[in-house]
């Protein structure tokens, strides 16, 4: 299992966290023919951040944890191992937000539902989106409302896993503060993050494991 150490500019796991015990999300031999094997356990609150060039894998990775792309090997989840689950229900317990995200309907509202969009409308405004935003169309959103709008959608799903792929990619230096205090938040509740960035600094701010994607293999940063 690959393993780095705590920087300590990264933030204290939480004092009931699980990492000790049973991990929140244990990965095992996790490979396809375009990456891999990955093998890695992760802790109720840890997150980890994957830094790497582009087009070396951190992408696939994510997408593999989360049954998108065909994988072998092994993904548990607080014990329970994914393929005991439907796919579906899987992918919303261990949710994945990529880079460039999809939309499914032309309203934003409509990418929300019951208690998510009570969710949606608390948190909205910690993320400088404007309450209105919910209520208008996904081509009104510019690059950084779409992306910020879409971690929001993947926040309000209120699994215990993220996997986010450049949450900040598209956002300026204050946005992207204001995402880190809202991750942050989750990471204190006990919420597990697996998170790719280029930006080395983030990737000590948010990481309490800070691992480097080479040759499609996770390595020490």
């Amino acid at each position: 299992m690959a393993s780095a150490p705590t920087s300590g500019c990264s933030p204290s796991l939480p004092a009931d966290s699980e990492s000790s015990r049973r991990p929140r999300l244990r990965i095992i031999a996790l490979q396809s023919r375009l990456a891999g094997p990955f093998d890695l356990a992760l802790g109720a609150g840890e997150c980890l951040s994957v830094t790497g060039p582009s087009g070396s894998g951190k992408s696939l990775f994510l997408r593999m944890v989360a049954d998108l792309d065909p994988s072998q090997g092994e993904v548990f989840l607080d014990g329970v191992e994914r393929r005991s689950l439907p796919a579906h229900e899987w992918r919303r317990k261990v949710v994945y937000s990529a880079a460039e995200p999809g939309w499914w309907h032309e309203g934003v509202a409509d990418h929300f539902h019951g208690v998510a969009m009570d969710f949606a409308r608390a948190i909205a405004p910690r993320l400088a989106l404007a309450a209105t935003l919910l209520e208008g169309q996904v081509t009104q959103l510019s690059t950084g409302e779409r992306q910020r709008t879409a971690l929001l959608r993947a926040l309000a799903l209120r699994s215990p896993v993220l996997l986010l792929d450049e949450p900040t990619g598209a956002l300026d230096e204050a946005s992207t503060t204001l995402v880190e205090d809202v991750l942050r938040e989750r990471l204190a509740v006990g919420v597990t993050i697996a998170m790719v960035t280029h930006s080395a600094a983030q990737a000590v701010r948010l990481g309490h494991r800070h691992l480097r994607m080479a040759d499609r293999h996770l390595v020490l940063a």
